[in-house]
Parts: C-alpha cells; structure tokens; sequence
C-alpha cells in the first residue's frame, strides 16, 4: 500500500467511504465492502472478518469489523480535523461518526482522491486497454447474433457471456442494444423487441478487467435503412471525427465537444443531441473529465476518455458511435478503433 498522507493537506485525518477511491489507494478487489483511513500514521483498511484472509494475503494494515461498528474502531484515532468524502458517506454513517468521534471536528471534502484518478497510471491503463480488448473480441462473436428475428436481450447476452469467457469480471454497464424506435432513447437497455430488416441497432457495451472499465458503441444498419436514417448516422460518425480532430494533449476539454455539436447544428439535428460528448473511464465507468460544451480545463496525457456524439429523434430512432481514447503526450490514441 502506498503511503497518501499528502491527502491530508488541513486534515489530521481523512476517511474514504467511496468503494472506487478506497480501491484506487489500497489496490484492495473488495473496496465496496472496506473504508480507507489515513493520518500521520499512514493508511489502515476497515473491513469485514469476511475479509481476513485476503487482507494477511495482500499485507495490508487493517482492522476487522462490522460495518457498523467501524466508527467505534476508529475512535481512539480520530483528533483534530477529520475529513470525510461527503458525496458518498451516508446519513446513517455520518451519524455514526459524529457520535464516536468524541471531540474531532468532521471536515466534508470533495475530489481529493478523484483528482488523483484523472490521469491513469501505465499499469492503469494497460487493464483499461485489457477490459478494450476483452470487448472488442466479444462483440467480434456475437455480431453474427445481430440478425433480424434476434431479440435485443439475445444480443446483449451473447455480448456479456462472450466477455466472461474471455476473462472479464463481469460487464461494465448493464448492455444496451437499441433497435429500431428504442434507438431513440440513449439508455434504452435491451428488451424483448426482435431485430428487423432495415433499423439502425445501437450496441453500446464495455468490459470489466480487475476493477477497470472499457465503454464503446457501434451503431450498425441491418439491410437497407430509411434516407432519414441514413443521414442520421452519417452526421454522428461526422460529428465523431470532427471531435477527435480536438482530442489531445493541450486541447479545451469543451472544444471537442463544440466542434461535434457544430456538425450537427449544420445538419439541423442539434436538437436531437441531449448529452455530453463524453467522459473519464477507470475504476469508474462514468468519471472526471466530464466532456461537454461547458467544461473547463484541458485534455492532458493519462487520462482515458470517451468521445460519442449522438443523434435521437422520437418515433424515427438514432445513432451514438462512441471511442475509447487514450489521451497520450504527442496525441491520442483510440483504444476501440479495431472494432
């Protein structure tokens, strides 16, 4: 375990309750059943005896406990300022804080870990590019699955069983095929409609591989789709390329994002775009950056981003083309260009 107690900063002691952070730092697989402390001691895990084995295997410091009994267990440490990540402690804990912690002011704290999480590290990035690859080589297997009579669940198990095979811990997100009209909806998931001759079908899937993620989409057109489809689809991969034309190191973060809205404003189906261009992809599926229109800062090398405009009309369908790209120190490498 790494020594963070650069993260205390004005803090005596700070608490990490956010399973994704508590990985980040300890490297522990079980972080949504642990919390993470660090003072001038260095960090301490807190855990389930469920966890005891693992915890001797990996030589972490810890103590063992019930969830609810963690606040008591760490009484005797908690002085001075005590921060806690507030976005993601719970009422019921906070309470359980304030109550234990005798005499410690509890300080709310905001992104300290996250921060740290925007830039990947190489080992980082190389089980992101596994979780691409694991995905890539599923989706690979299972487009002979998408054929008109198939239903969209039978597409999105094919997808996720091919990925357990090919050693994934499981999916990153819960599927999406969207066919036809459920194009239209960006999260339609995958229900019982089958497959037909002449619809846009929107798969939108990613991999989990040792706590890290991948998220792509393809959007394909079985047989001979509509003009307005058509078109459709040609301004989203449009839009796509303009905006990786403003991926990379020193780039505004909003600047790819207006560029992607630009192709479609031209097209006259801006407002048929209702979300960001994209978004940060680690431990979390969904993280920083967030790419919009509105974002502040700059692509930087080490962060592993998302870019994926997207067109939805209502009672028509839609598209959404979507890469994983890794933002490098001379450009940007698009990790799911080979599918």
């Amino acid at each position: 375990m790494n020594d963070f107690t650069g993260l205390l900063e004005d803090l005596d002691a700070l608490l990490i309750t956010q399973p994704a952070n508590v990985r980040y730092l300890a490297g522990f697989p079980h972080a949504e059943d642990a919390w993470l402390w660090i003072d001038d001691g260095g960090p301490r895990l807190l855990a389930s005896p469920l966890y005891e084995n693992d915890l001797e295997r990996f030589g972490l410091p810890y103590l063992l406990g019930r969830p609810r009994d963690w606040p008591r267990l760490l009484a005797e440490r908690a002085r001075g300022r005590v921060g806690f990540e507030k976005a993601h402690l719970s009422y019921e804990d906070f309470q359980r804080l304030r109550e234990a912690f005798k005499g410690a002011e509890l300080v709310p704290t905001e992104g300290r870990v996250e921060a740290l999480r925007v830039k990947k590290r190489p080992e980082e990035v190389e089980k992101i590019r596994r979780a691409m690859a694991i995905a890539r080589d599923a989706y690979r297997e299972a487009l002979s699955e998408v054929r008109p009579g198939v239903s969209e669940i039978q597409v999105a198990a094919a997808l996720e069983c091919a990925m357990r095979r090919r050693g994934a811990e499981g999916r990153a997100f819960p599927t999406i095929v969207a066919s036809g009209e459920n194009g239209a909806f960006p999260h339609a998931g995958a229900g019982e409609k089958p497959l037909r001759e002449g619809e846009l079908v929107t798969l939108d899937f990613g991999a989990r591989y040792q706590g890290y993620h991948s998220d792509v989409t393809r959007t394909l057109a079985l047989g001979e789709v509509s003009p307005e489809l058509a078109r459709v689809l040609r301004a989203v991969q449009a839009a796509l390329s303009a905006a990786l034309e403003r991926v990379g190191p020193g780039q505004p973060i909003a600047a790819a994002d207006r560029a992607a809205r630009a192709v479609l404003e031209a097209e006259g189906l801006l407002r048929y775009y209702p979300h960001a261009l994209g978004h940060g992809v680690g431990l979390e599926v969904h993280e920083a950056p967030r790419i919009s229109h509105e974002s502040e800062g700059y692509f930087e090398p080490g962060m592993v981003v998302t870019i994926e405009p997207g067109v939805y009309v209502p009672g028509l369908g839609g598209a959404r083309v979507e890469e994983l790209v890794l933002i490098t120190e001379d450009g940007a490498l698009i990790l799911s260009s080979d599918l």
